[in-house]
């Protein structure tokens, strides 16, 4: 028995340490961040890709000319690969140059002109790889080579090459290449100078040729970008739209080599899945060096990458909180980022709380264990999260999420008084502070108006409330109910927004809501003309069990009124025919900011954007003559007193008309080890891992405390292997003992 001691010290050795990592134990000590994705991102082409799981990808692996300031808010833009902000001039009809002050209706054209850094490259990859004549070494490719590539890995020479303005001015034109089916195509072609006439032009070329054959779609004429010498080039703008200057700070405007667009149009490769969707090539910090969507998809440091480094300064307080430790120092700082596969939200939580993921969201489920709210109404984190050192980070998104009506519709549109008051009654009486903290968990403010905060004309506290749905209460009568307010309405007005002055912002009053539905002629909910009582129809796309709670919510708003409330719901696909047609009633919408300019939000009210019959994103279909009179004024001012009163007076309308039930703007929750560093939300660009910095040495000990080996296991089968072999060791021992008293 003695002799088994040693074996056991052995494997106890072994399980000393976690021994449930996903990650090679010679991993351990090396700079890389973990995390996750649900699904794969469909389109990983700068110039067709615009959703957001797919934007964490391609913000690390391409590069537009201009970035946001990582830690600056508001938002500020900023170069990244160009040398210095864009220079503009405006030009009339006649093509000579007007002074910088013109006003808007004398500018014809308005001319980008950017110039990018010198030494820039490419990360490696097969398209610039060159035989021993200086020729490409894979355009055209022996099919017989292809055959024997299964992986894209499995391509033996890479290459790289500098960045050059005509790889801008490329991408630009891919915006119009048919087989490409940008998503900004019909936006870009209303103000990018002949890039309608490229489209066609490129569409009817593209109609000779095969499905994948390439197209050299830089033989057709297009005045719209040009390349002005090797570094520098010009974009040419119908009119003035100061908003384009946001557009190039997105993947839209990233350079693509024609090196690329040659390689991948070649027989055999897209069968592969060898395509830019799968397989993207730029000049970002990381290249995309493992795609394997249904296990893990992994970035690697660009080997090529050229000088960039860590902000110098920023916001107030950012010092203090430890966001410029690393100021100056050169980017990026982690070698590589490992997505792996997750699909559900429980199993990613777990490993997040073991320490295997380096961060982490807070969904429904998680909410509990890792929030509570303090004295202040505001969230912070459980006694469980601060023991593990984890740090929660909140911000609002630059989004809205409004309940529409269509403005088509007989019954809740028009701008007729019955109708407007009809839609007021109901913004009143559909409770979105409630909404926000049973189905949100709190993580949202109250929608006021058409604009979120950290957009400009946006008006915080008592100046920026929506009085048709809103009141403030500023007196001595503060936490006193309001005449008509419920229990549950007074208890939460202490939750809703304050001004510096500690005003009380409180929803009015159920009464209020249904005074403007008799006035809408709708007493008690019964149309007065034909005492039938008021139905009301809510399309929906929504499914599934929490869908159903949502809409079961939905439901006893309007019964609050005596509406009674019918839900249609039907698959996306048919939704979205709905829409386009205008035979929905009320729906569910929302909007996240593209860029953080007012027209990006009140566009979605312009009359000329309506979805029925332009296609737009005006998906009420609002049509108000004064609202698109005064957009088509704001919309090239520049920031200032001038253009907030102009924004002043298109809030007012779009309030009192009420196409919108302004409901919340969600706010974001985000959870991260201590050991991740310089991870300041910044919900406008995607470009952040560059930034970040990761202490193995802490992960590695936080892993170690709160993943200990089960040794309890080992022990057992100890036990059980002794009870077994003892009874032979026993016996062999007698016979030992017998032999030696025989002798």
């Amino acid at each position: 028995m003695p002799r088994l001691l040693p074996l056991l010290l052995v494997f106890l050795a072994a399980c000393s340490g976690p021994v449930n990592s996903p990650y090679p134990a010679s991993d351990a000590a090396a700079s890389i961040v973990y995390s996750a994705f649900g699904e794969r991102p469909k389109h990983l082409d700068p110039a067709r890709s615009y959703s957001e799981n797919e934007y964490i990808f391609l913000g690390n692996i391409y590069e537009a000319p201009l970035q946001y300031h990582y830690l600056k808010r508001p938002y500020q833009l900023e170069p990244q690969t160009a040398a210095a902000m864009p220079t503009l001039r405006y030009l009339d009809a006649q093509g000579r140059e007007l002074p910088a002050n013109v006003a808007a209706a004398k500018v014809a054209v308005s001319e980008y002109e950017i110039r990018i850094k010198p030494g820039i490259r490419y990360q490696p990859h097969p398209c610039f790889a060159k035989d021993a004549a200086g020729k490409p070494r894979y355009v055209p490719i022996d099919p017989e080579e292809l055959e024997r590539i299964a992986r894209f890995e499995d391509f033996p020479e890479k290459g790289s090459r500098e960045l050059t303005a005509a790889d801008y001015v490329y991408q630009v034109r891919r915006l119009a290449h048919p087989r490409v089916q940008s998503p900004i195509l019909g936006l870009m072609a209303d103000h990018i100078v002949g890039l309608k006439d490229l489209a066609k032009d490129l569409g009817k070329a593209a109609k000779g040729q095969p499905k994948d054959a390439y197209l050299d779609i830089g033989r057709f004429d297009f005045p719209g970008a040009y390349v002005v010498d090797r570094s520098t080039y010009r974009i040419r703008i119908k009119g003035k739209y100061p908003q384009f200057a946001y557009w190039l700070a997105m993947p839209f405007f990233a350079p693509v080599p024609e090196e690329a667009e040659r390689f991948y149009r070649q027989p055999g490769m897209a069968e592969r899945n060898f395509t830019l969707d799968w397989q993207p090539v730029g000049t970002g910090a990381y290249y995309l060096a493992e795609n394997d969507p249904n296990r893990v998809m992994r970035l690697q440091r660009n080997p090529y990458y050229h000088d960039d480094f860590y902000p110098t300064e920023g916001d107030p307080g950012d010092r203090e909180a430890g966001m410029l430790e690393d100021a100056g120092r050169r980017l990026p700082m982690v070698e590589s980022v490992i997505y792996s596969l997750e699909k559900e939200d429980v199993p990613y939580w777990n490993k997040f709380l073991q320490g295997y993921y380096d961060a982490s969201g807070v969904s429904s489920d998680s909410f509990d264990q890792a929030i509570r709210m303090n004295a202040q109404g505001e969230p912070d984190l459980t006694d469980d999260m601060r023991s593990r050192g984890i740090l929660l980070s909140t911000a609002a998104r630059p989004s809205l999420n409004y309940l529409g009506f269509n403005m088509l519709d007989p019954v809740v549109g028009g701008l007729s008084e019955r109708a407007r008051k009809l839609r007021q009654a109901l913004s009143i009486a559909i409770d979105y502070d409630e909404f926000i903290s049973i189905f949100l968990n709190g993580r949202g403010l109250p929608g006021q108006g058409p604009l979120p905060p950290g957009i400009f004309g946006y008006r915080d506290g008592v100046a920026g409330i929506n009085p048709v749905v809103f009141k403030a209460d500023c007196g001595n009568d503060r936490g006193s109910r309001l005449a008509g307010e419920s229990d549950a309405e007074a208890s939460r007005a202490s939750s809703l927004l304050r001004d510096g002055a500690g005003c009380e912002i409180r929803r009015r009053p159920l009464d209020d809501a249904k005074k403007l539905l008799a006035e809408a002629g709708y007493p008690n909910g019964r149309d007065a003309a034909t005492g039938q009582p008021l139905t009301l129809y809510f399309d929906t796309a929504a499914s599934g069990p929490e869908a159903k709670s949502r809409m079961d919510w939905f439901r006893k708003q309007f019964a609050r009124l005596d509406i009674q409330l019918v839900i249609r719901a039907s698959d996306y696909n048919r939704f979205q025919d709905k829409m386009s047609k205008g035979s929905e009633q009320i729906f569910e919408w929302g909007w996240n900011a593209d860029y953080p300019d007012p027209e990006n939000f009140l566009f979605l009210l312009y009359g000329p954007n309506k979805k029925v019959g332009g296609g737009g994103e005006n998906a009420a279909n609002y049509h108000n003559p004064e609202f698109d009179r005064l957009f088509e004024r704001m919309k090239d001012m520049d920031n200032g007193p001038e253009r907030q009163a102009v924004i002043d007076a298109m809030v007012k309308l779009a309030r009192e008309d009420a196409p919108w039930i302004y409901a919340f703007h969600p706010k974001s929750f985000g959870l991260r080890h201590g050991w991740v560093k310089n991870a300041k939300p910044n919900l406008m660009t995607h470009n952040l891992l560059k930034y970040r910095r990761i202490d193995p040495a802490a992960r590695v000990a936080y892993q170690a405390k709160w993943n200990p080996p089960a040794q309890w296991p080992l022990l057992l089968f100890v036990a059980v292997l002794v009870a077994l072999i003892w009874p032979a060791v026993a016996g062999y021992r007698r016979r030992l003992k017998a032999t030696a008293a025989g002798v």
